[in-house]
């Protein structure tokens, strides 16, 4: 019998699109919040849930069996394949449904922890455009080495990178290496290390995110 291939070369291509906060037929801002390994659409939704108002959608993709990918983001791109590229579709479909609904991209804000951060950084910086905006959680851009082929201009979109110093997935430099990646395209880029040892989203962090979907409201 012939395996499936796919589900074996795009084994997200199923899985749900958790919904929250305002209805997208009816919003005017959105929210696209991808979690972390081990973690779930749900997981994510509750911890950003300060950010939601009234007039936002909150949608948080879902990864087959709850990781996006399976070895470490600083490992070459292709040990993460095909699980990487099946991940960036996933972000690629929930954005799609937020502007198939009218909510442009530049009112939608993307955000991801962990292994979702790096998801979003690397669908951004592979997709450039004017967004809402970009919160990089305790992550940085994927693989063994930057890759030199970023193009393409972000138009000033807002991206904020916070991350321990002592992460102990995260190397510190590889946060500085991909900020910089993205101030060379053109974003307005913000980092924010703090001190310690954790993995986890903090209320800084938080209130720094806060900040950028209140600029979708602003005027």
């Amino acid at each position: 019998m012939t395996d499936a291939s796919p589900q074996r070369d795009d084994p997200h291509a199923d899985q749900p699109i958790v919904t929250a906060g305002a209805p997208l037929s009816a919003a005017e801002a959105a929210l696209v919040c991808v979690h972390g390994r081990g973690s779930s659409a749900e997981t994510i939704a509750v911890v950003v849930e300060d950010l939601v108002r009234p007039e936002l959608a909150l949608l948080a993709p879902q990864a087959n069996q709850s990781t996006w990918y399976p070895n470490r983001f600083v490992d070459p791109v292709e040990t993460n394949e095909p699980r990487l590229s099946s991940a960036l579709r996933a972000v690629d479909r929930t954005l799609d449904r937020a502007i198939a609904a009218g909510v442009a991209r530049e009112r939608t804000v993307l955000l991801g922890f962990s292994q979702g951060a790096c998801v979003a950084a690397d669908y951004v910086a592979r997709t450039p455009a004017r967004y809402g905006g970009l919160g990089v959680l305790s992550g940085g851009l994927l693989g063994e080495e930057l890759a030199d082929d970023y193009v393409g201009e972000l138009d000033r979109t807002p991206v904020f990178f916070g991350c321990s110093e002592g992460d102990p997935y995260i190397p510190e430099v590889r946060v500085h290496d991909s900020a910089a990646v993205f101030e060379s395209m053109d974003a307005d880029v913000t980092t924010r290390i703090y001190d310690g040892d954790d993995h986890l989203v903090t209320d800084d962090e938080l209130a720094r995110l806060n900040t950028i979907v209140d600029t979708l409201f602003d005027g």
